[in-house]
């Protein structure tokens, strides 16, 4: 049957639909998500379903487009299992390999995992919980979803927009990976960055691990009781030194400068071919493009047929990482060293827990590392069934994910603390985060290992899998959020999806080139900075909770996550989507504006131009402003007074959700009631003719009868919605 029916506000919670049959059903028992938009014209199929038992089940409902025509058929995984491995090779990614591990060591080691279960208990596991839930209730990408509180759906675009910057930046490290694996696939064991004959390498290029001729003269560097190579410069004693053999009669005169080991030469000529900054972007590298293209073909391959397709291969993805971990660790625990590194990275320091930048390291890597905020989570749960239990599922995820954090830990110290012995370093000054330990750590680590190319493909191949996965769950919720909201994208043609995500793929493509010309590396660390991560993460993770526990309400909520799972969740959530998650989100972003420092290349020396960090905001406050540019907008198109569209669009949902949550933690009535009524008062009497505010105070007594009727009725919690409703309604 078909329902036709326009949303007005305020009396939106009263309203009633008509059936074509003559049967009638409140408003507000149906799902808002069938809601279009306010003024909007909605069209609902409902199909009615049975369960395995034969019992009729909640009806699945199927937004019609405008012209009445039934949109495909959604879509949904082949099981849950293919739902938990695609959340698994999402959640798990290079992050987890290239950040945690660092992090932990550089903030008290075994104690950093103090704020980083709290951190998970308050944030990451509450929203993970939300976004994946959310899909599934509403069954529509990240635009559709915040058609349940239609005023918050620049939320929605905020994170497609944060999505597509990601999907442009992220990528370029898995094409650095695969060069680094078609550099390592030969047939001896000698792989290009071992040595300094190459064409890339410099006349400063030594080996940390081949010492210079001149040290090799044991009487001289026995006198001086000091080694001519150190990690950074090369230096002078006496300017003469003997050379090779002692038959051999060579003098060298040396004088101080700079040394570059073969594998920072081999990252930085061969791989990046890196200029001296951002204002010479130079010209593309034609290899790394050629990578670059090489691993969207792939990303496109994964996706392009719909999640039936995807759910098979992320089997692969998802799990080949933990294979080549277990391997790396068998053989890491046993190098000498490995202890080292272990100590280091576990051995606690509490006294960091004292120092505020622990904890919002914290917070942060639990953000980042689940890929919050971005619609992947809430298109992977928008493909699931209506009664699949999300709730563990995604609580299994979080579990998973943090373990293999800690886990990636060990393997990774463990080479790390075998580098520092080799090296006659200490741990400190080997460990490394982001790139530099992916490309310049680990491949100087295993140059002494026999059958190093083999150990070299093992780790980069890991790499590779670790970041397909996270990018093509990435690409998902971005393409299942505009096609879900053009449907006419599915309609236009037998391939109309297929061709559009191939030219989206093709536009990224083009962008991304600006990531792999001689300047690109700096435009890619301008991108990670500002683009996707930070205050502008945070700021849409803080609304995204808003929606849900201000404007929905978190009682409706619950009623929800109980009508598909089949129980309640656990208080806890409640507590967390109403109060600690949001107020984390917002007082970390706020933290991190006040100690915002411009971002620099330490390792470079290098330092962006002004108007480098200009296009860097600019890249954060395209997703930041959608927010509030959105509530703009739906107030200039919607009809009616400001004063109405802040009550119906803020004010009611907000004060509903108080009210809930008054009753919920047993506060007592009359200690609120002021503070409702005033609010809602100032709310309406938004400058405007005195008539009208004699109007307002008129329609408030009349609604409420007289005082002590009005205080009766209000000191019974279970009617204060219905209060709530009547006195929106009346003053209206």
């Amino acid at each position: 049957m078909i329902v036709k029916g326009k949303l007005h506000r305020a009396s939106a919670s009263l309203m009633e639909i008509t059936f074509t049959f003559g049967l009638s059903a409140k408003f507000q028992d149906f799902p808002k998500c069938l809601i279009s938009s306010i003024n909007q014209p909605v069209f609902v199929s409902t199909t009615a379903t049975k369960s395995t038992s034969g019992k009729a089940t909640v009806p699945i409902f199927n937004i019609m487009s405008a012209d009445n025509v039934a949109l495909p058929a959604r879509d949904k995984w082949s099981s849950w299992a293919d739902f938990l491995m695609s959340c698994i090779g999402y959640a798990i990614g290079l992050g987890n390999v290239w950040r945690f591990p660092y992090l932990c060591y550089q903030n008290g080691g075994g104690a950093f995992l103090i704020p980083y279960v709290i951190s998970l208990i308050f944030c990451g596991a509450p929203l993970f919980i939300l976004e994946t839930s959310w899909g599934q209730l509403v069954s529509v990408g990240g635009l559709g979803m915040f058609k349940i509180c239609p005023i918050f759906k620049g939320v929605g675009i905020a994170a497609a927009v944060m999505a597509f910057w990601l999907n442009i930046y992220y990528i370029v490290v898995l094409s650095w990976a695969m060069a680094y694996l078609w550099n390592s696939l030969r047939m001896d064991d000698n792989v290009p960055w071992r040595t300094c004959n190459n064409t890339w390498n410099t006349q400063q290029c030594r080996s940390e691990y081949d010492p210079i001729q001149c040290e090799n003269n044991r009487t001289i560097a026995e006198y001086y009781n000091v080694k001519t190579l150190t990690d950074d410069h090369l230096h002078e004693y006496k300017k003469q030194f003997f050379v090779g053999a002692k038959s051999n009669f060579t003098f060298c005169t040396l004088a101080d400068m700079s040394v570059q080991s073969p594998v920072k030469e081999f990252w930085n000529n061969r791989i990046l071919g890196i200029s001296e900054g951002i204002e010479h972007v130079g010209s593309i590298r034609w290899d790394l493009a050629c990578f670059l293209l090489i691993v969207w073909v792939i990303c496109y391959l994964c996706i392009f047929k719909g999640v039936k397709w995807t759910g098979k291969v992320v089997y692969l993805t998802a799990s080949f990482p933990y294979m080549m971990l277990f391997l790396l660790l068998l053989r890491g625990l046993t190098l000498p060293g490995a202890s080292l590194g272990l100590e280091f990275y576990l051995k606690p320091d509490f006294s960091k827990l004292l120092h505020s930048k622990v904890w919002v390291d914290a917070v942060t890597q639990v953000f980042f590392s689940y890929g919050l905020g971005l619609g992947a989570l809430v298109a992977l749960g928008s493909y699931n069934k209506y009664h699949n239990n999300v709730y563990k599922q995604a609580l299994t995820v979080c579990c998973v994910n943090s373990g293999t954090s800690v886990f990636a830990g060990f393997v990774i110290f463990s080479f790390i603390g075998y580098m520092a012995v080799q090296q006659g370093k200490t741990v400190a000054e080997v460990a490394q985060s982001g790139p530099g330990l992916l490309f310049l750590a680990y491949p100087s680590g295993i140059l002494k290992l026999p059958y190093t190319n083999v150990w070299s493909v093992l780790f980069f191949t890991m790499v590779l899998f670790l970041g397909v996965d996270s990018q093509f769950c990435t690409m998902e919720g971005f393409f299942t959020a505009i096609i879900d909201e053009f449907p006419q994208i599915r309609r236009s043609s037998k391939y109309g999806r297929e061709l559009f995500v191939l030219f989206i793929c093709v536009i990224s493509y083009f962008l991304g080139l600006t990531t792999v010309t001689n300047g690109g590396f700096y435009v890619f660390q301008l991108f990670d900075f500002y683009a996707a991560s930070g205050w502008a993460l945070l700021w849409l993770l803080f609304f995204e909770c808003i929606a849900i526990s201000w404007s929905v309400g978190i009682d409706r909520w619950y009623e929800h996550m109980k009508s598909m799972i089949g129980y309640y969740p656990a208080a806890w959530w409640k507590f967390c989507w109403v109060f600690a998650t949001p107020c984390v989100c917002m007082g970390t972003m706020i933290f991190g504006l006040v100690k915002y420092q411009p971002v620099r290349l330490d390792a470079y020396d290098y330092d962006f131009p002004v108007w480098g960090h200009i296009f860097g905001w600019f890249l954060s406050l395209s997703s930041m402003l959608c927010i509030p540019g959105y509530a703009v907008y739906l107030w200039i198109i919607t009809d009616g007074t400001t004063s109405e569209f802040i009550v119906d669009e803020l004010v009611m949902p907000m004060l509903t959700a108080l009210t809930a949550v008054v009753r919920r933690f047993a506060i007592r009535p009359w200690s609120v009631t002021n503070v409702i009524i005033f609010t809602l008062i100032i709310a309406l009497m938004v400058p405007s003719a005195e008539a009208n505010h004699l109007s307002i105070v008129t329609n408030f007594a009349i609604a409420t009868g007289n005082t002590r009727q009005f205080w009766t009725f209000l000191n019974q919690p279970f009617q204060y919605e219905q209060v709530l409703v009547m006195l929106a309604t009346s003053l209206l």
